[in-house]
């Protein structure tokens, strides 16, 4: 299964930007996205726009050769679209999917696109997402040498149960392994992720995961509570009892859990899923969360440019038709007017430890913040709000409580 895209308007054939997004661009940090949407199995859980080699079959276009093609294409495009006065490209971040069953060469090949196409920032953050079974040092060494800098290591557990559950292939010694591999290689900047609520996992299960992650060393952790997605293959298995259910309550414990291990072992909770050690915040990251500009590259990418959203369609071999014919391969686009992006960046920045200014709520709004306050879901330190320990755990409800 793959997610369903949003509806929105009509996007335009040749992907052209209104002129006050346009605009908006030179004077805002740009990053560069590329989703690569192939993967070796499908995991249990999974709902992202990935597919298997057994999924895409010798559908036209859906070769790894087309997709490279396509993407350099769309590359050209944005190119097009974006004119010449850009700023320099701040991040880039290859994700998935699992970006490296590429080829080493061929990510380093859609890199060289990039940096052809748009000057680097000298201090450019390029990271790759990778599954641990998927490289070996040769493989990170070929990355590091062709400019990747950041790595981020799809662990999500260290217990074999647990992995099992979530259709992972990798062992909990890999992750170890490969850590230490992309050291070697040159890499000074790694992240794990992890996944917290698998059904039947324990407290104990995660607090294994934890202390297995900090006795890697990484610089960066993301730890997600695992939703159950309709029409996946877990939310089946739950569904017919095979698998007990996501228990709430436990990945409460979860998240407070991880969060009290990570802060003691020196990392910043600079963002409500997100740790690291100082200096290694994902930047690439920090790009959606402040709204700034990205250009998404790939089936089912999504872009933002200057209050305009757009997003590509999903399937490999529609998209690389669609740019082998010249057109846009976006599916549909949205143009937000100022409230709704005055909604919108309450709803992100509210996330991040540098909190949202003051200023940006409304009087109504404004008037709600002592109550938070009082409650002890929101601090207002410095004309900021930020979100307390216990308002990330609700931050949601947060949100639709302080929006007018």
């Amino acid at each position: 299964m793959t997610p369903t895209l949003p509806e929105g308007d009509p996007a335009p054939a040749d992907g052209v930007l209104p002129p006050a997004a346009l605009a908006e661009v030179p004077v805002t940090p740009l990053s560069i996205y590329v989703h690569v949407p192939f993967c070796a199995t499908r995991c249990g859980y999974c709902d992202f726009n990935t597919y298997t080699a057994a999924e895409l079959g010798a559908a036209p276009g859906s070769s790894r050769e087309a997709y490279l093609g396509a993407v350099s294409a769309e590359i050209a495009l944005a190119a097009s679209v974006l004119g010449p006065d850009v700023p320099e490209v701040s991040t880039v971040f290859f994700g998935g999917g699992t970006p490296t069953l590429l080829a080493a060469s061929e990510l380093v090949g859609l890199l060289d696109a990039v940096r052809t196409t748009w000057p680097l920032a000298a201090d450019a953050e390029i990271t790759t997402e990778s599954n641990p079974e998927s490289v070996d040092g040769a493989y990170l060494a070929e990355l590091r040498a062709g400019g990747f800098n950041r790595i981020s290591f799809g662990m999500q557990s260290a217990v074999p149960s647990v992995l099992a559950r979530l259709d992972r292939r990798h062992t909990p010694g890999r992750v170890p392994e490969v850590m230490a591999a992309a050291r070697a290689a040159g890499f000074a900047s790694v992240s794990l992720d992890l996944i917290y609520g698998t059904p039947g996992e324990t407290l104990a299960d995660w607090e294994a995961s934890v202390r297995a992650v900090l006795a890697a060393g990484p610089d960066h952790v993301s730890a997600y509570a695992l939703a159950l997605e309709p029409g996946t293959r877990m939310a089946a298995q739950i569904g017919r009892g095979v698998m007990p259910p996501i228990d709430p309550d436990t990945q409460a414990d979860s998240y407070e859990l991880v969060d009290a291990m990570l802060t003691g072992a020196g990392m910043n909770a600079y963002e409500i899923s997100n740790w690291a050690a100082r200096g290694h915040e994902c930047r690439h990251n920090l790009a959606y969360w402040r709204g700034w500009t990205w250009w998404g590259f790939g089936p089912g990418a999504h872009s933002h440019a200057g209050g305009v959203r757009w997003w590509n369609v999903k399937h490999p071999a529609t998209y690389a038709g669609r740019l082998a014919s010249g057109q846009s391969p976006a599916a549909a686009r949205e143009v937000l007017d100022a409230e709704e992006r005055r909604t919108e960046r309450i709803l992100l920045e509210i996330r991040i430890a540098d909190g949202l200014p003051a200023g940006v709520l409304s009087a109504t709004e404004s008037a709600r913040v002592p109550s938070l306050v009082a409650r002890g879901l929101v601090s207002v330190d410095d004309a900021r709000l930020r979100l307390t320990p216990r308002g990330r755990l609700l931050a949601d409800a947060v949100v639709r409580e302080l929006l007018d």
